[in-house]
């Protein structure tokens, strides 16, 4: 099975004929049938059906059709990958995270970046959404990994997961494993102004209100006073999954409404294909890819100090 069977066999599943797709490729159509015909020997199956008007795919060209299309755009990333190494010039990308997930994604972004990419350089900046989708649209970053940002804005948006918020105390307020609605009406909170926002959003309609204590745009300041015993606060599990074992914080899961926060990376749309941000852009999903495997934005794994 060569690539460029693959290839002509997509071109008719999308144009619907084979006459179409020969005038888009563009090949002579005996030739183009002559191609398909013998990756279905090879293949030993029927990919298309002939039909008065065009063409249709069996069950298993929607199979071939599916697995071709990723081994396509596979091979289409480890050219520009190839490419890219093979050039001196250097390219500079700059991604913006939130203060919520630099911890977590961005060591390993920069290793992978510095072992597999020398000529291009990854700047970041970190800060919350809406200065984030700001600069973008100001041109100072390419992309950036947002939470629940407004769709009407000229951007790209491509989703990457859901992810729960918890109830994050130290060990000493003695929180349980899970935590009821009323339960958590009474318990000290310091937020950031972007989760306050969401989780208010979120409890609106059943009526809850959240009891804020004050409301700090740090997460580290945040983590220190809650590390300190007084108050808790509402955040993302990954936010302070990894220290927990460590430092009697306890993460409890709030019962009876799904709070949650939507991640997704948004893009400027660029007329000129980029290929260092198409590169950059790869590694980031690989990073969340590897991030949900390893459960980093779910309760699995969690450890409850209390009884």
């Amino acid at each position: 099975m060569n690539l460029k069977a693959l290839r002509y066999f997509v071109a008719i599943a999308d144009a619907g004929s084979f006459t179409a797709a020969a005038l888009a490729i563009p090949i002579a159509q005996p030739a183009l049938t002559r191609q398909i015909r013998d990756l279905e020997t090879e293949l030993g199956v029927s990919l298309l059906l002939r039909l008065p008007r065009g063409v249709r795919l069996t069950q298993a060209g929607v199979t071939l059709y599916e697995s071709a299309n990723l081994i396509i755009k596979e091979v289409e990333r480890v050219r520009e990958k190839l490419a890219f190494k093979l050039t001196d010039k250097r390219s500079t990308v700059f991604l913006g995270v939130p203060p919520t997930l630099s911890r977590i994604m961005l060591p390993r972004l920069f290793e992978q970046c510095l072992e597999t990419l020398p000529n291009l350089e990854l700047k970041t900046r970190e800060a919350f959404t809406p200065t984030l989708l700001d600069w973008l649209e100001r041109g100072m970053i390419e992309m950036a990994v947002v939470t629940n940002p407004e769709t009407n804005r000229n951007l790209n948006f491509t989703p990457l997961l859901g992810e729960p918020f918890a109830l994050v105390s130290h060990a000493r307020m003695k929180m349980r494993a899970t935590v009821s609605l009323q339960q958590l009406e009474r318990v000290p909170l310091l937020m950031t102004t972007l989760h306050f926002e969401l989780v208010e959003k979120q409890l609106f309609p059943i009526g809850k209100k959240l009891s804020v204590t004050a409301l700090i745009d740090s997460v580290d300041s945040i983590r220190e006073l809650v590390l300190r015993g007084k108050w808790a606060t509402i955040m993302p599990v990954s936010t302070f999954k990894e220290i927990g074992p460590s430092t009697d914080i306890v993460m409890s899961e709030i019962t009876g409404v799904q709070l949650n926060r939507l991640l997704v990376l948004a893009s400027r749309k660029d007329k000129n294909h980029n290929q260092s941000a198409s590169l950059v852009r790869e590694m980031v999903e690989q990073q969340f890819r590897r991030l949900i495997a390893e459960d980093v934005f779910s309760f699995s794994g969690l450890q409850s100090h209390s009884k």
